[in-house]
């Protein structure tokens, strides 16, 4: 029986589409050369076949249903092959007629390797959905085009503040332009980046990740977007800076109680010699000599007591203590000062708070440091102070605020290192912040703070409510 197709001689053998030929009863009477390679079939065992056997028996009423209404236009179908194993077609059917006779022509391409991708897609989207890790990819340009949702709860953002803007919106400051383009360029060669990060999220807090991006390409390997895949690890970085200072307090403390030993004994001698002097000189010239040598004795005492303090074990017992009671203890003792004339003390402190095992004369001395660097930090000029303290879940927290002139970006992470102060020389001996970080640590508790250059500074401590 001749075929429509025999006409053209063997033209459609070139074609890559597998292409069949039915007559009337759907048995392959042609088909070509693409048909046998793909699917494995021998042309013995195709020849004169119902194309039926070789769809797998789901789809073999559906296949009938549509033979007949479909012309020029594609349905999906599956395929058997030689080995029993399906392949993902795309089909068009036409009708053609030859004479008397009528013929089923049906192309189909293969679209099993783009069905895998579509599938491996479904997966790589679920999978990157639900991981606990944050996730973002952007595109060629660096713009946000996906975020999941570990991403929108580390950074606080929602999708819709992040998808169409650029990472930039949650940098930190940290890192000069040049480290940026150092990244970018690396990144648009089609290589893997990794690095430590610190960014910061929408409240401002800073978060830490371990983030390594990855170049998208497509099959000319042409990179179109980018991978971000984040590791929150700002507890691990919390906890190496707390190692770091514990470490280095506990160094400083051996080393103060030498010290103390080693200048305490010249110093009495110094302070006893002035006193002498003092007593037998007449000279106005020399007393006001005498004078500054005793302020600058004085301060050298205070360096070295709070040194002892530090270094030397408490012999005060910890005890159930009112935290709100402290507090106006301390704010009671810096309120005789000169310097708080102008100042607003705003003070709202949470009745019924429970009470907290700790050392009540130590943590006054706590409250007390932050209240004078807080009033230090106007200058004399009006201000306002505030003191908070609330409970929030097993924490009592306290914040104390104030209107200053804040604390510049350099100098944040470098608050409560011992002998770092930003006050004029002489006029701060940088321990009073150091020894209350390591009070506020002894009782299991933590202090931060937060401020802009010019715009104050906000000191909170936190502690058990339960206590040690």
């Amino acid at each position: 029986m001749e075929v429509p197709f025999s006409k053209y001689g063997r033209v459609f053998d070139l074609f890559p589409e597998l292409i069949f030929i039915l007559d009337d009863d759907l048995r392959i009477v042609d088909h070509n050369e693409s048909v046998a390679r793909v699917t494995g079939f021998a042309a013995k065992e195709l020849h004169h076949k119902q194309f039926l056997q070789f769809i797998p028996e789901t789809q073999k009423k559906e296949f009938r249903e549509v033979i007949g209404r479909l012309n020029d236009h594609s349905f999906a179908l599956k395929l058997l092959k030689a080995n029993r194993s399906e392949i993902d077609v795309e089909v068009q059917v036409k009708q053609l007629a030859s004479g008397k006779k009528s013929f089923t022509v049906i192309m189909a391409k293969d679209v099993t390797s783009e069905k895998q991708k579509e599938l491996d897609l479904l997966r790589f989207s679920n999978v990157i959905h639900h991981t606990i890790n944050p996730i973002q990819i952007t595109d060629a340009n660096g713009v946000m085009v996906y975020v999941n949702p570990a991403f929108e709860l580390v950074t606080g953002y929602t999708k819709e503040e992040l998808i169409g803007k650029n990472p930039n919106v949650l940098r930190s400051g940290k890192y000069d332009p040049e480290f940026w383009r150092g990244v970018w360029s690396y990144i648009l060669s089609g290589k893997v980046w990794r690095g430590h990060l610190e960014n910061r999220r929408k409240d401002g807090t800073p978060f830490f990740s371990d983030l390594v991006i990855s170049p998208i390409v497509d099959d000319n390997a042409k990179v179109v977007g980018f991978l971000g895949a984040h590791r929150d690890i700002t507890e691990q970085k919390v906890l190496e800076e707390q190692l770091v200072r514990s470490q280095k307090m506990e160094s400083i403390g051996t080393l103060a109680a030498g010290i103390a030993h080693e200048v305490g004994n010249p110093l009495t001698s110094i302070s006893s010699l002035v006193q002498v002097i003092e007593r037998t000189t007449s000279d106005q010239s020399a007393k006001e000599k005498l004078e500054l040598i005793k302020s600058q004795v004085n301060r050298i005492a205070r360096i070295i007591r709070n040194l002892v303090d530090f270094s030397r074990p408490t012999t005060h017992a910890s005890q159930p203590s009112d935290i709100n009671k402290i507090l106006k203890d301390a704010l009671n003792i810096v309120q005789y000062g000169k310097k708080v004339m102008d100042i607003r003390f705003d003070v709202v402190l949470e009745t019924e708070l429970p009470s907290i095992t700790i050392v009540p004369d130590q943590l006054q001395q706590v409250f007390i440091n932050i209240l004078i660097n807080a009033v230090d930090s106007l200058d004399g000029k009006p201000g306002e102070i505030g003191i908070k303290s609330e409970l929030k879940g097993e924490k009592v927290i306290v914040r104390i605020t104030d209107s200053g002139k804040g604390i510049v970006e350099d100098d944040i992470d470098k608050i409560f290192e011992p002998f770092f102060t930003t006050k004029e020389i002489g006029k701060g001996t940088g321990l009073g912040l150091w020894v209350s970080y390591g009070i506020v640590r002894s009782f299991q508790g933590d202090i931060k703070v937060e401020s802009k250059e010019g715009k104050g500074a906000t000191f909170t401590v936190t502690l058990p409510a339960k206590g040690m």
